[in-house]
């Protein structure tokens, strides 16, 4: 068990905060900017070494374990970027050369191969990760090196690093869409699913708390271990509250499970349907069941008629070992590599501090699959648009919402009304 959910049980068992707010502890970090760093020490000096024609970028994903099913595309489209960037001449003129490691879905793995990508491979970024069990366990290890972690994957906000780059949705981008989605649905009654870890634990305590706003009844939540895929007892207890739409926050090869349960216990997408936040075109067609009618919230859908998407979809469906179909994640993983080039360039330089003023100094914008990106120099997390789509007979999905423009990053939610300041304050500086 991570620190933060030691703290996160601690606080509700002492009943320090409210249920919903001390779920959203196990979520919260620092800000970018604030000294992340044991007292009295400095990070160590770096051993990157771009003084040749190369310069070494790691690249960190589980190819082993539970995630597995999900993180192999991100670690291969990696390499495409990787290769694509090296084809037109590299970054600052020097060719990438990668280091693959495995985190194995094992977060103190994570932890460990950062420090040795760091220190003893000595690249001057890692790209990778996908649970925010993985982020966290990575983030104080690239505070203390003062190493750069680019993370592809959409999280539960309530955290900034001056250490880490976010290219996938935080929750203002996800999350509170899909909730704005349900509403116009007109659904009343929502159960939430998840994983039992910090992300789906921290979404679902900012669903509930949108959920009230929204006049949306919250009827039941449930958890099972990653590691897990029997939902069958938890499913019985949506069969019996009659939910509107389920909210699926699981992650990895456990949806397996959960749709196995679901279609056992007699639910469809025409009774009780499901929005998710991890299925997208490659895991749809591995859940064992059909999955037509159901709905993911994401930034980025193969389907998105925008002018890169084609030749990124054509690029990777040639691409040796590719799964043949684009997806969230992976788009994102693909936007990190080019956020990074745009970094160096722009600040002339591989150093860490150096990369870090200029994402403040200059706009930094890519033309992804998903439409042109900007980066927020300060909490460096990305502009995206917000996109609703429905899984049809084909495993693609057909976008049945869309925001009017790109969301604008607000990983604190300080723009939300329903979020209060002092609420945030209080668990922020809980969380430390």
């Amino acid at each position: 068990m991570s620190n933060s959910s030691k703290r996160m049980r601690a606080l509700m068992a002492t009943g320090a905060l409210g249920t919903a707010m001390a779920l959203v502890l196990a979520g919260c970090g620092a800000r970018a900017g604030d000294d992340t760093s044991s007292a009295g020490s400095s990070p160590a000096a770096s051993c990157v070494d771009t003084s040749g024609s190369t310069v070494k970028l790691g690249f960190l994903n589980s190819l082993t374990g539970g995630m597995a099913i999900s993180e192999k595309t991100v670690s291969n489209v990696l390499h495409m970027a990787a290769d694509e960037i090296n084809a037109s001449g590299g970054i600052l003129g020097k060719k990438i050369e990668y280091v693959q490691e495995d985190g194995a879905t094992d977060w103190p793995t994570f932890a460990e191969k950062t420090e040795k990508l760091l220190t003893q491979d000595c690249v001057a970024a890692i790209f990778g990760g996908w649970t925010s069990s993985s982020r966290k366990a990575v983030k104080p290890v690239v505070e203390k090196l003062n190493g750069l972690f680019f993370y592809p994957v959409q999280y539960e906000g309530l955290e900034s690093s001056p250490n880490i780059y976010y290219t996938g949705a935080t929750t203002n981008q996800q999350i509170i869409p899909a909730m704005d989605f349900l509403a116009s649905k007109g659904v009343k009654k929502l159960f939430l699913a998840g994983s039992d870890y910090v992300f789906p634990r921290t979404a679902n305590a900012i669903i509930k708390l949108y959920a009230a706003k929204l006049g949306i009844e919250i009827v039941g939540e449930e958890y099972v271990p990653l590691d897990k895929d029997d939902w069958t007892s938890q499913v019985a207890k949506i069969v019996a509250a009659k939910p509107d739409f389920v909210f699926n926050t699981i992650n990895g090869s456990s949806n397996v499970g959960f749709v196995k349960a679901y279609y056992d216990a007699g639910l469809t997408p025409a009774t009780t349907p499901i929005i998710s936040v991890s299925i997208a075109e490659e895991e749809a067609p591995a859940m064992g069941h059909e999955v037509t009618g159901n709905y993911a919230s994401w930034n980025y859908f193969q389907s998105l008629d925008t002018p890169t998407n084609p030749k990124f979809i054509e690029s990777w469906k040639a691409y040796p070992n590719s799964s043949g179909v684009t997806s969230d994640p992976m788009e994102a993983a693909y936007i990190s590599m080019y956020i990074y080039k745009a970094l160096v360039e722009a600040a002339g330089s591989f150093d860490v501090d150096k990369v870090n003023a200029a994402a403040k100094a200059n706009k930094i914008t890519f033309d992804a699959p998903e439409g042109t990106v900007t980066l927020d120099g300060e909490n460096h997390h990305i502009s995206k648009p917000g996109h609703i789509g429905q899984i049809n007979k084909d495993n693609q999905f057909d976008v049945v919402w869309a925001s009017d423009k790109f969301i604008e990053p607000d990983p604190y939610l300080e723009g939300y009304d329903w979020f209060p300041a002092d609420i945030r304050k209080q668990l922020v500086d809980a969380a430390g």
